[in-house]
């Protein structure tokens, strides 16, 4: 691992004197270091992808962070963090962070371990007593690893039992807890990998019972500020948040405000993702995260550790990073969606490299950009999507996709076909339904790819239309449900 020994105080002058530049240079404009001009090419070749992909997500606006050996090699807004006051992104412009925000709950949650407060392969009952007694089995380490079974917090009335909330009511994190405890358990502990963010919710509540200190407070005295992550915080709705961006959607086909789905303070500020940070923060955790800062070097190697089901198969996530490979090396990810924003921050080892993607638009999809940037700087780092067939080794499951995508394309592809029932499934359901609806029949679907994922089957398919190629992607459970769908164009 590259992140050792570093002494704090060293890290936190230099980290100190990076914010003082960026926050100089991004008053005088978007910054590109004079000494890098041998890149002018480089440079060019990223500046005219961002934009043609911003074009062509239609995203108002788009801060992009690349930082390398430890240096900074690029700090630059594109486009409008306000549309209505013309507003341009700039380095200190402020995002939501989405759950890119769970690897901050992480190092928290470290903090206390290395306090001596907590235990990671330790039940949470004895840190919540009053939990279920089906809760024994579930540890600290499988609320980090998205494997505990507690399922998400739900807004909707529920069939299978339990009590849903009312996103309109200030939940004190008491409440939101017992709420939790009402809640069916989706599976054993440990025996599947299910994105979980009422278990992150659930890890900010614990930080709070073992420390006495609300996890933001945490994360402000001991992480945010020794790095010099000035403008980083916790989501405050009501407080003046300088270079504060406003979040947008596309309705049929047209840019407006996020949806007004208004969710109390409380459920605002959980420690699932709901972090303000601006490009400036992101490089200086970058610079925090390379030095293998605030925690020791034991704590960061169980952070990046593949998560190892009970069947003995690991998945690849960590403590809220993913934990993949890019030339041979650790590459570790991480995405972020919330009330009009996404963000994607990759980290690529192999080369040393960083790339931050912030963006205003719920449709965004920050990885191509993110993507688009690391191949331009070196192609070895693309993520490969297969164009070409294989042979097909499990027909049947193809058979069966097939079915999903007719019955999709005419809006009666079931909820209960997927391991997660959310609202915000619905809504993909109808994108994509709007999607291929007009497409007609579905001529060909032809194997890319097939591969393990943990105890899960991950595949790619190249779906064929009369006038359309589009790229199907999708993960099954060991059960043949849905766990993940992704449907785009055929590049």
């Amino acid at each position: 691992m590259p992140m050792k020994g570093t002494n704090p105080v060293n890290l936190t002058r230099a980290a100190f004197v990076v914010a003082v530049l960026l926050v100089a240079q991004a008053r005088a404009g978007n910054l590109v270091p004079a000494d890098l001009e041998p890149r002018a090419d480089e440079f060019a070749k990223v500046d005219e992808f961002i934009r043609a992909e911003m074009l062509r997500e239609k995203v108002p606006g788009v801060a992009v962070g690349i930082f390398q050996h430890g240096d900074i090699i690029m700090a630059k807004g594109y486009g409008y963090s306000n549309i209505e006051l013309q507003a341009p992104v700039s380095p200190e412009t402020v995002f939501q962070s989405g759950s890119v925000g769970k690897q901050f709950t992480a190092v928290a949650v470290m903090l206390q371990v290395q306090d001596g407060k907590l235990k990671l392969d330790e039940s949470i009952r004895t840190y919540f007593p009053d939990a279920p007694a089906s809760w024994q089995p579930i540890t600290v380490r499988n609320l980090l690893t998205h494997t505990s079974g507690i399922p998400e917090f739900s807004f909707e009335p529920l069939e299978g039992g339990g009590e849903a909330l009312d996103q309109r009511r200030d939940y004190s994190e008491d409440e939101m807890r017992l709420n939790l405890y009402t809640l069916p358990l989706d599976f054993a502990a440990g025996s599947k990998w299910k994105y979980s963010n009422s278990g992150y919710a659930l890890l900010g509540f614990l930080i709070r019972r073992v420390s006495g200190r609300f996890y933001g407070d945490v994360l402000a005295e001991r992480v945010f500020r020794p790095l010099g992550m000035n403008t980083a915080r916790v989501i405050n709705e009501r407080d003046i948040v300088m270079n504060r961006a406003a979040g947008y959607e596309m309705v049929d086909g047209q840019l407006k405000n996020q949806e007004c789905e208004w969710y109390a303070p409380s459920l605002n500020t959980t420690a699932d993702g709901a972090l303000y940070l601006s490009l400036q923060d992101y490089l200086a955790w970058e610079r925090g995260l390379r030095a293998g800062a605030i925690l020791t070097p034991q704590s960061w190697d169980q952070i990046y550790t593949p998560v190892r089901l009970n069947s003995g198969k690991t998945y690849p996530y960590g403590f809220g990073w993913v934990v993949d490979q890019s030339k041979g090396a650790p590459w570790y990810h991480h995405s972020g969606s919330w009330q009009g924003f996404k963000t994607f921050f990759s980290r690529y080892l192999a080369d040393d490299l960083a790339i931050a993607v912030l963006a205003n638009l719920d449709e965004a999809t920050p990885w191509r950009f993110i993507d688009g940037i690391a191949t331009i700087i070196d192609p070895q780092l693309a993520l490969v999507q297969p164009v070409t067939p294989i042979t097909d080794d499990d027909p049947a499951a193809t058979a069966q996709v097939r079915e999903w995508l007719q019955s999709l394309a005419q809006g009666k592809l079931p909820l209960e076909q997927f391991i997660s029932a959310e609202p915000d499934v619905e809504k993909e359901l109808k994108d994509y339904a709007a999607l291929l609806g007009p497409l007609g029949s579905l001529q060909s679907l032809e194997l890319l790819r097939r591969s393990e994922l943990g105890d899960d089957q991950a595949s790619a398919y190249a779906a064929s239309y009369a006038d359309k190629k589009l790229r199907v992607e999708l993960v099954l459970a060991a059960d043949k449900r849905i766990v993940e769908l992704d449907i785009s164009p055929l590049q």
